[in-house]
């Protein structure tokens, strides 16, 4: 069964350059590009108005952003090595600290934070895994050691309770943070893992990138469950319903689909732009319809809201 979503709205020319990341609370969208600045836009309002600028957030621009999901806590990683995390007061996002791990380009990556924002996992240029406690003083808590292959891509099960992430060399990894060993070495890839994502209740591990296939992973088994297929260009990014029964990938042609768990296929496919997406996320629910955003090359936010 085939599900229809249609643009509700398009923030063009959102950032003066290439937006490669989007993070979203119940409120808002955060985006983060090329450019020094942060965007933070109300999903509250059919118009998405911008709330606040972050100026000047990261010099030489930002890669990559995250968001707890209780909207408690913001980290951003810039190209010159810095990672910064925010947090709420009045209604504002301000500047609580920053990350310290070297603090050079490459030694932190891909970024994830947990539910409630306490935790903060990153990957670096070398393989390694390391996670943080934002409460005790951003502190470096685990550090996982990989087969030193380029970590790209990372997450955070809702709990806190595992990280995974994904490397160059197609490696995935599952790791325990409460006994801070290796759960699973993940197998069936060989080309380089660009997104990797919990399920929200943490039974599944979706995992994809230049081989244009989305694989599922049983989290408590290791054992790969389903092969998603229909992409034909490389996956840069992965998000999961807030129910888990849907998964959003978008990809370097442009093309935003939709994909049924259940049915273990592709209920949506959406091409916003020829140029590259590079950040896709599920939007708060309104009513019963569910929404999506997407970003990337083109510089501007498209919204797709469920048609009814």
């Amino acid at each position: 069964m085939s599900k229809q979503y249609l643009t509700s709205h398009t923030i063009d020319g959102a950032h003066i350059t290439d937006i490669f990341s989007l993070a979203v609370t119940s409120t808002q969208i955060i985006s983060a590009s090329g450019s020094s600045s942060l965007k933070v836009h109300s999903t509250t309002d059919q118009d998405f108005p911008l709330h606040q600028t972050l100026e000047k957030a990261h010099r030489l621009g930002c890669h990559h952003i995250a968001a707890s999901k209780n909207g408690s806590k913001l980290a951003s990683a810039g190209f010159d090595g810095k990672v910064k995390i925010w947090a709420v007061k009045d209604d504002q996002w301000i500047e609580e600290g920053e990350i310290v791990d070297g603090n050079k380009a490459g030694e932190i990556w891909a970024t994830a934070l947990s539910e409630d924002g306490q935790y903060f996992a990153s990957t670096t240029y070398d393989g390694r895994v390391n996670v943080w406690d934002n409460l005790a003083g951003r502190r470096k808590i685990r550090e996982f050691e990989t087969k030193g292959s380029y970590g790209m891509s990372i997450d955070l099960s809702l709990d806190g309770k595992f990280t995974a992430s994904g490397h160059k060399n197609g490696g995935i990894y599952i790791f325990n943070n409460d006994t801070g060993r290796l759960l699973h070495s993940l197998p069936g890839q060989v080309k380089p893992i660009r997104s990797v994502a919990f399920s929200p209740g943490g039974k599944l591990l979706a995992a994809a990138g230049d081989a244009k296939v989305i694989a599922l992973y049983d989290v408590a088994s290791g054992e790969q469950v389903a092969n998603l297929m229909g992409h034909g260009a490389w996956i840069f990014s992965l998000d999961w319903s807030n129910t888990g029964e849907y998964l959003l990938s978008g990809a370097f042609d442009g093309k935003a689909k939709v994909w049924s768990i259940d049915q273990r296929t592709c209920v949506a496919t959406h091409t916003e732009t020829d140029k590259t997406i590079w950040s896709v996320k599920w939007l708060p629910k309104i009513g019963k319809n569910e929404g999506f955003a997407i970003a990337g090359a083109n510089r501007s936010i498209s919204f797709y809201r469920e048609a009814t």
